[in-house]
């Protein structure tokens, strides 16, 4: 493994270090053929290195941009949001697999809504679950159960929502992952689930425009110890299902060593990511509240913000060599 970590790091620093070259001389190359093509005065490499990496610190480095704040009328209503008064909060039980549920979840937002000629203002829909295990191993029912909850349960509940949202040319604000926009290794249901919620996202952001209805995803990096939804009780018990239901000839493939490193693997993230939420749910407001929500949020680490930039931007066999 050691041998391989090098490679990778190596090749993560070749790259590093081509990219600076591109940009150092090709791109200001570029620009100065172009300058004179207008007849403009040609600008220097030190000037195009300068530009490139100012813009890059206002993009990734710099505090979100205030973009508005949408306020109740007289302002009363952000005011007793901001002191939290429980009078204002109703809760209702519901499994977002279940039609029925989400049915009668409807009828009580409809009897609790103050007019409900005005509308919902937003939904979040934030319900997931979470697996892993490589493909051969991983049931298609687990498969099944993931999606249930993460793509179909999105769907169902927006599907349900949708008429009081436009109403109010509310929000729509679905909870993805940085794993709907890359993958990995043994994480393939969750992968597909989220991967389903981006273009879910997608198309009705599309269609919804016309409605003034902002549609938003939230992408969050690794908040596994911040959420405990991964915890070396879970990954025991997941290993245990996974090998004992897996067929013969796959476990005698891939054998007993190959399946306790990955196990392993899984355990090491068990304490991993970030331990506060707090950048999640500021997205998450910002999406609800801003007059021009962003189309997507990504709170995460800048390790893995790279990485998904990485694996969205670059050829996959470029990609494949740096993460795998």
């Amino acid at each position: 493994m050691a041998p391989q970590s090098m490679f990778r790091a190596a090749l993560l620093v070749s790259f590093s270090v081509l990219l600076t070259v591109v940009l150092g001389f090709g791109l200001p190359a570029l620009l100065n053929a172009i300058m004179r093509m207008l007849g403009l005065p040609e600008t220097s490499v030190t000037e195009c290195i300068v530009l490139i990496y100012a813009g890059f610190v206002i993009y990734v480095a710099s505090p979100r941009i205030p973009r508005g704040s949408v306020e109740d009328k007289d302002g009363e209503g952000a005011k007793e949001l901001d002191e939290f008064h429980s009078d204002r909060m109703k809760v209702v039980q519901l499994d977002v697999c279940s039609d029925e549920q989400v049915k009668k979840a409807v009828e009580y937002i409809k009897g609790n809504l103050d007019d409900s000629q005005r509308g919902l203002w937003a939904v979040v829909n934030n319900a997931g679950v979470s697996t892993f295990g490589e493909v051969e191993f991983t049931s298609v029912e687990s498969y099944k159960q993931v999606s249930e909850v993460n793509l179909w349960g999105t769907i169902r509940v927006t599907k349900a929502v949708l008429p009081l949202i436009r109403k109010a040319k509310g929000r729509v604000v679905n909870i993805a992952s940085m794993y709907g926009r890359m993958g990995n290794r043994l994480r393939s249901p969750y992968c597909v689930s989220k991967y389903g919620v981006e273009a879910f996202s997608d198309c009705l952001r599309y269609e919804m425009k016309t409605w003034g209805v902002k549609v938003s995803v939230i992408e969050p990096g690794n908040f596994i110890v911040a959420t405990g939804i991964l915890t070396r009780d879970i990954v025991a018990n997941t290993a245990n299902k996974l090998w004992n239901e897996a067929p013969d000839d796959v476990k005698e493939d891939y054998g007993k060593i190959h399946f306790e490193q990955y196990m392993a693997l899984m355990r090491s993230y068990c304490n991993s990511g970030v331990k506060d939420m707090s950048p999640v749910l500021d997205d998450i407001t910002d999406a609800i509240r801003s007059k021009r929500p962003y189309t997507r949020y990504s709170p995460m680490e800048p390790h893995w913000w790279i990485r998904m930039q990485v694996m969205t931007h670059l050829p996959g066999a470029i990609s494949d060599l740096l993460y795998f």
